[in-house]
């Protein structure tokens, strides 16, 4: 059985630079944001169902997702965001399941950033890394990469769980809030602990 690492952590925390790292170490990376992206790009197979579900107006002229008409869409309706997330999880679920099996490493680490949130990952990995930083750090980083204002950082974080819940579930914790540097020798020691787990599993 594939050893399987699930990684998380709330917006700006980190976890894209903590997966680069377990790749550079030889870890296999799946990542469900990344299977969302391809599921809703142009001629993505969850393009047709969410159109029915939602029309046209939340399909852009490429073909693609608008995630900015789907994102308001979401917001001013409470069921619009559960009838989305029953179309796109089964699916992301099933190609990650597929890529992780496939997976040609010594062990997988599977980027979930909903991880605690959508609840049935925790029976599909042996272990669960959180990285983690000061709520400030988050609303920064934010900011910085998304143009997004202090507000609209906030109301993004408050969506997901919050940090006590994440560390709740944590096997593992990285601690990213401080320079990038200090990642490394972190996930350093993390891909060491998970080579000689996925040993003996």
């Amino acid at each position: 059985m594939t050893f399987i690492v699930g990684l998380t952590g709330g917006i700006g925390s980190g976890k894209s630079a903590a997966a680069t790292l377990f790749e550079e170490f030889g870890a296999a990376v799946v990542d469900t944001d990344a299977i969302a992206h391809e599921l809703t790009a142009p001629g993505g197979t969850a393009i047709a169902p969410i159109r029915a579900a939602f029309g046209d107006e939340v399909v852009a002229p490429n073909g693609a997702l608008d995630r900015a008409a789907m994102r308001r869409k979401v917001f001013t309706d409470a069921q619009a965001k559960g009838r989305l997330e029953a179309i796109l999880h089964p699916m992301i679920r099933a190609e990650a399941d597929r890529r992780s099996a496939a997976a040609r490493a010594p062990y997988v680490v599977l980027v979930v950033p909903l991880l605690v949130e959508s609840g049935g990952y925790r029976s599909r990995v042996q272990r669960i890394a959180v990285v983690d930083c000061p709520e400030a750090v988050q609303v920064a980083r934010v900011m910085s990469r998304s143009g997004l204002s202090a507000e609209e950082a906030r109301a993004i974080m408050a969506a997901q769980v919050g940090r006590e819940a994440r560390l709740a579930v944590a096997d593992d914790v990285i601690d990213n809030g401080g320079e990038l540097a200090a990642l490394r020798p972190q996930i350093e020691a993390l891909h060491r602990r998970y080579l000689e787990m996925a040993a003996v599993s």
